[in-house]
């Protein structure tokens, strides 16, 4: 059976686009990256009970270094996260470079895996704005592994979510059977989403929009 690498970070989106990666056939291998961002224990807890549903096998990578680099809200405290609304630019909880050490890494358990695909659900369309989550950042990050790799080595990135609005992907999700109750979003809780960071606003909007109820704990 054909294996997709799935960067899943027990957000909706990557749950979403994992799901598509079962539904076009592949066999689930998910990777999850613990990188000290504020939500790390409920992200890896989503992560597991997700892949779980996938019937996945899994990879949990530690890299302590983003938390050194710092320079993002998600893994530097000192930085308050955004509660005011998603504004023009890209915000302070871009982490840099974040997904082009994700891909990297894929490419090398993709090639170990034997896998034809890593499947990432960045969204370009509707979402914060940061730029590894650009088509065309993820194009030439093709290029490069491409160009990275053993000859015989054939590995595709997947992006199916890219074009689509929050909405779209909340009933794609649904439609899927995806366990939406166990994905998590928020950028600065682990108990109840504070329901107002740019990820809690961003979810709801896509919820509300597409007229399903979002079943997990908020505070706001």
């Amino acid at each position: 059976m054909k294996k997709a690498v799935c960067i899943l970070s027990g957000g909706m989106d990557s749950a979403v686009a994992s799901y598509i990666a079962k539904k076009d056939g592949y066999e689930i291998v998910a990777l999850h990256f613990n990188y000290g961002q504020r939500t790390e224990a409920k992200e890896l807890e989503a992560f597991r009970a997700i892949a779980k549903s996938l019937d996945a096998k899994t990879y949990a990578i530690d890299l302590p270094f983003f938390k050194q680099i710092g320079a993002s809200a998600l893994v530097d405290e000192s930085i308050a996260v955004p509660t005011d609304g998603i504004k023009p630019g890209i915000p302070i909880t871009y982490v840099p470079f974040r997904n082009g050490i994700f891909l990297s890494i894929a490419a090398a358990i993709a090639e170990k895996e034997g896998a034809g695909a890593i499947y990432i659900g960045v969204v370009e369309e509707d979402s914060s704005g940061y730029p590894d989550c650009r088509e065309d950042f993820i194009r030439k990050m093709q290029e490069a592994i491409n160009a990275g790799t053993k000859p015989e080595t054939i590995i595709g990135i997947k992006t199916p979510l890219i074009h689509l609005k929050k909405e779209d992907i909340v009933e794609v999700g649904a439609k899927l059977g995806v366990p939406l109750e166990l994905t998590w979003s928020c950028y600065q809780d682990n108990e109840r989403a504070c329901g107002v960071c740019d990820s809690c606003r961003l979810r709801l909007k896509g919820f509300e929009k597409a007229g399903l109820e979002d079943k997990i704990p908020y505070r706001s």
